[in-house]
């Protein structure tokens, strides 16, 4: 995963050659979220201009495929969650970004699955249109869902269902690489003046891919206020990456 020390590091450096001075950890912190958060907002609707180019057929093949790493990146952020109604409704997840499908929950009878798929919509006016129809009325057979501040199931019958859906990003332990509810931050030892030394046991990293660190740089970086250029940063990237290999 991206690693927070690499991106303050790389930060703090081109804020010198910038002569905007130094960057503290606390400032660099209030930022880390935000700028993941918009990275991976980003990639959704890179992933649309990527499908376009793929149905036009000038998008690369296999794994030069621009679609198919995006589609790898944001499976980082997949997840399911089974959720009980209660008074009604279901609890959408906190960590909820996007919604990728759903399903009643089920079980496995003789090897096939009881659960069936949810048609998910958001526009309640065309619920209500459904609702009355005799023809379209949702049934236990086929399902509708309307998502709004939480999500509603017809038949009301449905008294549990699966929800596949793309969460925020949050952090990865430093040490570990495991995931963690904590957002990204920096911290370190000072050891007086400007002086100090990375503590990974308090820090934690992002959780987009590594190759997100100059997108990370460049973020953060327009911020803070801080005049970068997307040579400088793929200089200064590639050059600790030669570095870390030595």
């Amino acid at each position: 995963m991206a690693s927070v020390n690499e991106v303050y590091s790389a930060l703090k450096n081109l804020a010198n050659k910038d002569e905007r001075g130094f960057i503290t950890p606390k400032v660099f912190n209030t930022f880390t979220t935000v700028a993941q958060n918009k990275i991976f907002n980003d990639l959704f609707n890179e992933l649309t201009k990527a499908q376009t180019l793929r149905a036009r057929n000038v998008d690369a093949k296999m794994h030069h495929s621009y679609t198919k790493r995006l589609e790898e990146d944001l499976a980082y952020f997949s997840k399911e969650s089974n959720i009980s109604q209660a008074n009604g409704v279901f609890a959408k997840p906190d960590d909820l970004a996007r919604i990728i499908s759903m399903k009643s929950s089920g079980a496995y009878v003789f090897g096939t699955s009881t659960s069936t798929p949810i048609d998910v919509m958001y526009d309640e006016s065309k619920i209500e249109y459904i609702l009355q129809s005799d023809l379209s009325a949702p049934s236990a057979s086929h399902p509708v869902a309307i998502v709004s501040n939480d999500i509603e199931v017809f038949p009301t019958t449905v008294k549990k269902i699966k929800v596949k859906y793309y969460k925020y990003p949050e952090g990865r332990n430093v040490s570990t690489g495991a995931r963690t509810a904590l957002s990204p931050r920096y911290n370190a030892t000072n050891l007086g003046g400007s002086n100090e030394v990375f503590d990974p046991t308090t820090s934690v990293d992002f959780e987009l891919p590594d190759h997100y660190v100059p997108t990370l740089i460049l973020e953060i970086g327009k911020m803070i206020g801080i005049n970068l250029r997307d040579q400088e940063v793929f200089a200064y990237t590639s050059g600790e990456a030669q570095q870390q290999k030595q």
